[in-house]
């Protein structure tokens, strides 16, 4: 990126209501838990996704995540780490269930810009941000209705707080705001017998590299409104405590024509995300997932067009 760019804006609170309403509402189910004999199907209520809903690692699913079930309260933390040749990011976070029915999560994401943020003059920059979810089943249920065609289906929100930093400015000057909201329709399906899972979801989103870089962009006239994006997972169950999968999630590339107005080209392009991963349930309450990430190219002008090709893996704790 071009160096005469400004960077630096007067540091702001960011989101402080947002974890401590969440955080408020974690304890209070805490407060009321009641932990199943049985609870469910091992992996059957999914892993957390690096936003804090139940799911796949980058998308969620209709799932209501914790080993609770009908009439209970559950709890899981987890925290994820994911490295690619030129960026690092470290997520951490929990969720309460209710009833098998609501899902309230909260997540912290923390980026490392690596690269990116020493080209751009600020080395060891790190964006973080705040994510509160909110998911309700509307219908079906994944195991019970796993011998017929009904699939399990949620609605979710997940408000997104982009906390201040160094590249304040550089959003400002791109038209791209600090928070955003995304809303997203998932289906599950369950085929039991056959230890297939697959999951379509739909979400209208805003984002910038999951709202890593802000949200929408208004230079050079760039679309600033929402987009509908697919998000795909697959999982197949080898045996009861072990899944290999796929997961594919698009993307918006709203930066990309506000990049060109600013002189950059294709230098802020995003691609969509996608993974191959593993996931593994040593007992009921814990799951270990590893996956090989592709995040397509990040802030391209800076990375030399790169794709971002790395690692994830992730440990969640549920009960």
């Amino acid at each position: 990126m071009k160096h005469h760019t400004p960077f630096h804006a007067p540091h702001r609170r960011a989101g402080a209501l947002l974890p401590l309403a969440v955080a408020t509402a974690l304890t209070l189910g805490l407060s009321g838990l009641a932990h199943a004999d049985t609870g469910k199907l091992l992996l059957t209520g999914g892993v957390s996704t690096i936003e804090g809903a139940a799911g796949g690692g980058l998308s969620p699913w209709a799932v209501i995540g914790t080993q609770a079930t009908e009439g209970e309260t559950g709890f899981s933390a987890f925290v994820s780490h994911a490295k690619t040749q030129d960026y690092g990011l470290n997520v951490a976070g929990a969720a309460v269930a209710f009833n098998n029915r609501v899902e309230l999560s909260l997540a912290r994401q923390d980026f490392n810009t690596g690269v990116t943020g020493t080209l751009l003059g600020l080395p060891g920059l790190h964006l973080r941000q705040n994510i509160f979810g909110a998911k309700l089943r509307v219908a079906g249920d994944a195991v019970l209705d796993s011998d017929t065609l009904m699939p399990q289906i949620a609605v979710g929100i997940q408000a997104k707080q982009l906390e201040s930093s160094g590249l304040d400015s550089t959003l400002d000057a791109l038209g791209a705001k600090r928070s955003g909201t995304d809303v997203y329709v998932s289906a599950t399906k369950l085929f039991l017998a056959q230890g297939i899972l697959v999951n379509g979801t739909l979400r209208a989103t805003k984002a910038n590299q999951n709202g890593l870089l802000g949200f929408g962009a208004t230079l050079g006239g760039a679309d600033n409104g929402y987009e509908i994006q697919p998000e795909i997972s697959v999982a197949y169950l080898i045996r009861n405590n072990l899944a290999v999968g796929f997961e594919y999630r698009g993307m918006p590339n709203k930066l990309q024509r506000a990049g060109n107005a600013a002189g950059l080209g294709d230098g802020l392009r995003g691609d969509a995300w996608q993974d191959i991963f593993i996931a593994w349930a040593p007992s009921k309450n814990v799951s270990l997932t590893a996956a090989y990430v592709d995040l397509g190219r990040i802030v391209p002008a800076t990375t030399n067009n790169k794709r971002q090709n790395g690692v994830y893996v992730s440990a969640q704790f549920a009960f």
